[in-house]
């Protein structure tokens, strides 16, 4: 029998594919879509506008593939992890991080992660495959603040420019007007600089970008994120130039402090020259121990002359406040933990 394929994650565009096969008006399309992403139905019995037998065709063929969590750890901070299935019997995370009126969900992309980053336990477990436009709009639409999200990061588990082309679609269906209407503003997407996407998305999209910097000097730089090697960060900033974030888009630089590492003047110095004719805010983030990793955040003082030294000059830098440290903080913590129960 044909396996029922999702309709989570398909344009109007991509719905008139599936009309057509039903035999049905082209219109039909947006209707579906409404349904999909406004009304956030949970089954095609719900699309009442259509008939019992388009409805019945399409829950032959199709399904709405919306995919619940199945563990959720909840910090005394109020930041809320979640995990979610996904196929070949992967785990990845969504994190919900409330601030006052601000909830903002920080995504994954991939099972898994191909680049590597020695400090990252998701890299630490290689890759296990892409997700799909519906995985990852159920991590939207399946947790318990659906209904209360402001903004979204796309900071979780995976590089989402390794999974441009279905990460492209998903901020399709977020910002445009027959999804969920967001305005780009909210979302950001974090990248470790994959330059053929890179320019992709800064072509073609309107969100807020964050790029994982973590230290000015390649070779440094190299020691821990293997990435350099292929896409040197000094080539990305170079084509961050190129663009105008002086006005409702923003480009971000995430640094994550290393005590000995990467905390010294010499690094900031080196951070100001790199970004010197970048509008631009650099986010300075505590680093969430993981196991068998021999680094450790530097000190509050440490991070705060670091910060200040950037400052001075011109610079907007922030320390980033840490959240969730006793539900498994670091990216990829909770899903290892899992696969390691279902291992045992």
């Amino acid at each position: 029998m044909e396996a029922r394929q999702a309709l989570l994650g398909l344009t109007p565009e991509q719905l008139k594919t599936v009309v057509a096969r039903a035999g049905l008006p082209a219109f039909t399309a947006r209707q579906i879509a409404s349904w999909l992403y406004v009304k956030k139905v949970r089954s095609i019995d719900e699309m009442t506008n259509l008939s019992k037998t388009a409805r019945a065709w399409l829950s032959e063929h199709y399904e709405i593939g919306l995919t619940p969590y199945a563990e959720c750890l909840t910090s005394s901070d109020g930041t809320k992890k979640y995990l979610f299935p996904v196929a070949g019997g992967e785990m990845v995370e969504a994190v919900l991080i409330p601030d006052g009126e601000r909830n903002t969900l920080c995504v994954s992309s991939q099972a898994g992660c191909k680049m590597g980053c020695k400090f990252c336990m998701t890299g630490r477990g290689g890759w296990h495959g892409n997700l799909s436009a519906a995985d990852i709009l159920s991590q939207f639409f399946a947790i318990d603040e659906a209904d209360r999200l402001t903004n979204a990061v796309f900071m979780g588990m995976g590089e989402p420019f390794d999974n441009y082309g279905t990460v492209d679609s998903v901020l399709e269906i977020l910002t445009a007007d027959w999804g969920l209407g967001w305005s780009p503003k909210r979302i950001t997407v974090s990248t470790i600089g994959v330059l053929p996407a890179l320019k992709r998305y800064l072509d073609g999209q309107k969100c807020h970008l964050a790029v994982s910097l973590h230290n000015p000097f390649p070779e440094e730089r190299l020691e821990m994120m293997p990435v350099q090697k292929a896409w040197d960060i000094r080539a990305v900033v170079e084509l961050l130039k190129q663009y105008d974030f002086s006005g409702q888009r923003r480009v971000s630089f995430e640094y994550t402090m290393f005590a000995g590492w990467n905390d010294s003047k010499r690094h900031s110095d080196a951070l100001v020259r790199l970004l010197k004719g970048l509008e631009c805010r650099v986010n300075l983030i505590r680093f969430h121990q993981i196991p068998d990793f021999p680094y450790r955040c530097p000190p509050d003082p440490v991070m705060e002359n670091f910060r200040d030294r950037l400052a001075s000059q011109g610079i907007t830098t922030t320390i980033r406040k840490s959240m969730g440290e006793d539900i498994l903080a670091a990216c990829g913590l909770l899903a290892g933990r899992h696969k390691a129960r279902s291992d045992a």
